[in-house]
């Protein structure tokens, strides 16, 4: 999934809600902040990833980039949702050339879609841990439609689509930098508007990823339903501590019931990664990203839920950031929701 060879790139994650880009230059003391920016876009253009209004997009990204002065040209987009299945399988130990050649028929048995349909990456993870005759492969399946609607994005918008990576795997990568996981079962969760990411980490390497079609849109959703306004005014309601359209009791209730089907999903997956490893460690720790991840009640309801702590991921922390160049303050209110961008933007052209 790499178009064009570059060394230095512009992380950009595309929301439904919003667009975040990152630029971060590594030199010989670490990473360095470079430069970040982030705005709103319209309701509708992008739905559950899918892009409606390119030609909106494509003008909004090219004002986020303007706006904030970034001059380079090659961008690290990511996707997500229910056309990306990444899955871990087990396969007859063989030679790499050999697995690419047999990919295509191995993949097959696991994807919900006909293989001509999608583009396929796969990364070898090492010998199965209960039969040496077998070794673990990371699976990764994009439908091409989808990437290729990203990648006339980004070239509509006037810059160079380099890196096409998952959402999950920016997460990943972004925490693995600002928190040296060790050999723990650690679970990264990210709340967007219109969907939720969870990858689960063993030590280094992710062992289980799901996407759920839910996040903080559900709730201006249900605000729009309950007062009959635009999806504009219901971000503006739900943030406000005087309402003037719906009580604040009401705004709670909504709330509180759409992080509850966001708990129950959860829920649901970790259970599921139980019973499918059954020998990995239980989930001690919860790291939560994402404008979701804001939300007090829901960080506290989960905690309880999984029994495990929980705590909002910071892409900042161990990056070198000018205190002169930027406003500090800003970045620690927009964190969880910098951490997929951050996440792109150290990628390398010759990643695997």
């Amino acid at each position: 999934m790499l178009f064009r060879k570059t060394s230095h790139l512009i992380g950009l994650d595309i929301g439904s809600r919003s667009f975040k880009a990152s630029e971060i230059v590594e030199t010989k003391s670490g990473h360095s902040l470079q430069n970040f920016g982030m705005t709103d876009i319209a309701y509708g253009a992008i739905e559950e990833g899918v892009i409606k209004d390119a030609d909106e997009v494509a003008a909004s990204i090219r004002k986020l980039f303007n706006e904030n002065s970034f001059k380079t040209q090659n961008v690290a987009v990511s996707i997500g949702g229910s056309s990306v299945i990444v899955k871990k399988i087990s396969v007859q130990t063989m030679m790499e050339e050999q697995l690419q050649e047999a990919i295509n028929s191995e993949a097959e048995q696991y994807i919900p879609f006909d293989i001509s349909e999608v583009n396929l990456d796969y990364q070898i993870l090492g010998e199965a841990e209960n039969n040496p005759d077998q070794m673990d492969v990371l699976l990764v399946a994009a439908k091409k439609d989808l990437i290729d609607s990203y990648v006339n994005l980004i070239q509509m918008a006037g810059f160079n689509p380099c890196v096409i990576d998952i959402d999950a795997f920016a997460l990943q990568n972004i925490f693995e930098l600002n928190y040296a996981p060790e050999d723990e079962t650690i679970a990264l969760i990210d709340i967007g508007a219109s969907k939720i990411s969870l990858n689960i980490l063993k030590g280094n390497s992710s062992v289980f990823i799901r996407d759920v079609a839910l996040g903080c849109g559900l709730i201006n959703g249900k605000i729009v339903s309950l007062v009959d306004c635009s999806y504009e005014e219901a971000e503006h309601i739900k943030y406000s501590n005087q309402p003037d359209k719906i009580s604040p009791d009401d705004v709670k209730e909504i709330i509180s019931s759409v992080i509850d089907d966001w708990r129950n999903e959860i829920r649901n997956a970790i259970d599921f990664f139980y019973s499918t490893y059954p020998d990995n460690d239980q989930i001690k720790r919860i790291m939560l990203s994402g404008g979701g991840a804001h939300i007090k009640e829901f960080r506290e309801l989960l905690a309880v839920e999984t029994s495990s702590e929980v705590e909002i991921i910071n892409p900042f922390k161990n990056i070198k950031i000018d205190k002169k160049s930027f406003d500090i303050s800003y970045l620690e209110r927009i964190a969880s929701q910098a951490a997929i961008s951050m996440g792109l933007s150290i990628r390398k052209i010759d990643d695997k």
